[in-house]
């Protein structure tokens, strides 16, 4: 994916928003768009083993927690899962219970990946949405194929962009100062250079480094 084309995503994503204007200010939308790109890319990362996992998960009721989890992430190949037979496109068969149905798959998820959300308060943007009418039309719109985050079209690292790009347009939506939000890249580079420098002589104890800009 070029730089153009994660930009290309942010942006769209950043676009539905636009369902979100009146009921939430524009400082608030990322309470809602950050969370739900997150959920969008878990939901397309475990559908490949979606039905793998459900069949497993009935031949392991009775056994440990410990034992179910680990033979769950072997599954899905990443350190999480998600036991609802609900999807992304699934919660939107049934628009009068897409609140219900959006946090039941919620809940469904690791232990690890709730945490994620329960730190988020997304449930409380789940009851203002639903409140509000706004909800189905949210949800349905990270459902649509434009919102494709699986890792085969968008990479580990490209969507990282994807969601510093995100992080980056609600910092200046809440009138944050530019860059607050952000390490630069070289920055960072430099950081690990020091760290990792071929040097040898660097490494040993009580040298001092000194960095000038």
């Amino acid at each position: 994916m070029s730089v153009q084309t994660h930009q290309q995503t942010a942006n769209f994503i950043w676009s539905i928003c636009n369902l979100l204007r009146g009921p939430y200010k524009r400082n608030e939308y990322r309470k809602v768009i950050l969370p739900l790109t997150i959920l969008r890319r878990f939901d397309c990362i475990l559908e490949p083993s979606k039905a793998k996992v459900l069949v497993e998960f009935d031949k392991l009721k009775g056994k440990s927690e410990n034992i179910i989890s680990a033979q769950l992430r072997t599954i899905t190949g990443v350190p999480f899962y998600n036991l609802s037979k609900l999807t992304f496109k699934k919660l939107l068969d049934d628009p009068n219970q897409i609140a219900p149905n959006l946090n039941s798959y919620i809940n469904s998820f690791s232990p690890n990946v709730r945490q994620i959300f329960e730190k988020l308060e997304f449930g409380i943007q789940v009851t203002k949405m639903n409140e509000k009418n706004l909800l189905f039309n949210v949800v349905k719109k990270f459902a649509s194929d434009e919102v494709d985050l699986s890792p085969a079209n968008i990479d580990n690292l490209q969507m990282g962009y994807v969601f510093e790009e995100l992080i980056r347009i609600g910092a200046e939506q809440s009138n944050e100062e530019a860059g607050e939000h952000f390490t630069p890249r070289e920055v960072i580079k430099l950081m690990v250079n020091l760290l990792l420098s071929p040097e040898t002589d660097l490494r040993k104890s009580h040298v001092v480094k000194t960095i000038y800009d």
